[in-house]
């Protein structure tokens, strides 16, 4: 700033003003700062600035798993909230691992972040962290699932009612054998998604055997090897609901590789709605839940926040939607066509007439 104000033959003081906008300076001497400052590419340092105001126009993002395709949508409506609000993100990746997400918040807290938006990660101990006061802490929004203890804003999905539309889907389809695999114990939308599962079968008085539900990690290899455990099974299920679409991508994968046909042989709905769902043969039965409306809802919410709003924590949720798709089919045609091509079938089918 003293190059600045040497150069513009100006002082301190009035290059600040035109750098920071806080007081009227005339005209010639904006022009002179301005010119100056072209000139010897000086850029104010965002760092030094959330030093003296002690908060910055960052705000980080801390997400489980980078490589899952649902959470890009999520980080992509946040930026684009955030981007109109002149705020930046800067994001972080846990890989579920708790500790990497403490040290991240400990980091973006000490970079003076204006606040955090957070997706935790399994086993998350993000409430402990935040909400028992211990250390000043910016305004945080979790997004997707709460860790337990959060009591904080969140902006989530209905994830029960869409695995309880997914589940009585199958149901009005004919299936009574159904099987879940469904994701960490420990998430709470895993959980959440396997109540709604539950319920749909409890309201429809079937059945379900505890080995029908399998645990995975919400990624397509554990889908895979939870969905071999099921169709090895005798009897085995006649549909699956996969808590989400990567674990529904392993389930495909197992049928295949079982040389079972998909839905002839098991009928299929996933969660997320991913974009490779119409893509995939057959096209995936899933339960959309809109991930770019949900990150940019946290993000206003958070920017509300910063901006003062003194209100109670908020809990927002978005509704989900089944979008069907041909994994599913429904099971008496099927039973028709098995009994059509039983040996015992064939002998009592008349004679095709021949033509002359």
């Amino acid at each position: 700033m003293q190059q600045i104000a040497d150069r513009a033959q100006v002082s301190i003081g009035t290059v600040s003003h035109v750098v920071n906008g806080t007081a009227r300076v005339r005209s010639n001497l904006r022009y002179r700062v301005r010119e100056a400052i072209r000139t010897l590419g000086f850029q104010p340092s965002a760092l030094a600035q959330g030093l003296r105001l002690n908060r910055t126009r960052i705000l980080g993002m801390i997400i489980p798993d980078i490589t899952n395709p649902f959470f890009p949508g999520v980080v992509r409506g946040a930026e684009d909230l955030a981007f109109r609000n002149s705020y930046r993100i800067v994001l972080c990746n846990t890989d579920n691992d708790p500790s990497k997400e403490n040290l991240y918040i400990a980091e973006l807290k000490s970079l003076r972040a204006a606040g955090l938006l957070i997706i935790p990660a399994a086993g998350s101990d993000l409430a402990s962290e935040l909400m028992t006061g211990r250390s000043p802490s910016p305004p945080v929004v979790c997004i997707d699932r709460c860790p337990t203890g959060w009591t904080g804003d969140a902006v989530v999905v209905a994830n029960e009612e869409g695995a309880y539309q997914a589940t009585m889907h199958l149901i009005r389809s004919g299936h009574r054998h159904l099987a879940v695999i469904t994701g960490p114990g420990l998430l709470v939308n895993a959980a959440e998604r396997l109540k709604g599962f539950k319920r749909a079968l409890r309201d429809s008085s079937l059945p379900l055997a505890s080995e029908f539900i399998q645990e995975a990690a919400f990624d397509t290899r554990s889908g895979f090897q939870a969905a071999r455990r099921l169709l090895r099974m005798l009897p085995r299920p006649t549909a699956i609901f996969a808590c989400n679409d990567l674990m529904a991508l392993g389930v495909l994968h197992a049928v295949h590789e079982l040389g079972l046909r998909c839905p002839e042989d098991v009928s299929l709905v996933g969660f997320d709605n991913l974009e490779f769902c119409e893509y995939t043969s057959p096209a995936l039965t899933s339960v959309y839940q809109p991930g770019y409306q949900v990150g940019a809802a946290a993000a206003g919410l958070l920017v509300e926040r910063i901006k003062g709003l003194k209100d109670a924590p908020r809990r927002i949720i978005l509704e989900t939607e089944l979008k069907k798709r041909s994994s599913v089919v429904s099971i008496e045609p099927i039973n028709r066509m098995r009994s059509a091509r039983s040996p015992s079938a064939r002998k009592k089918r008349p004679a095709s007439p021949v033509l002359k």
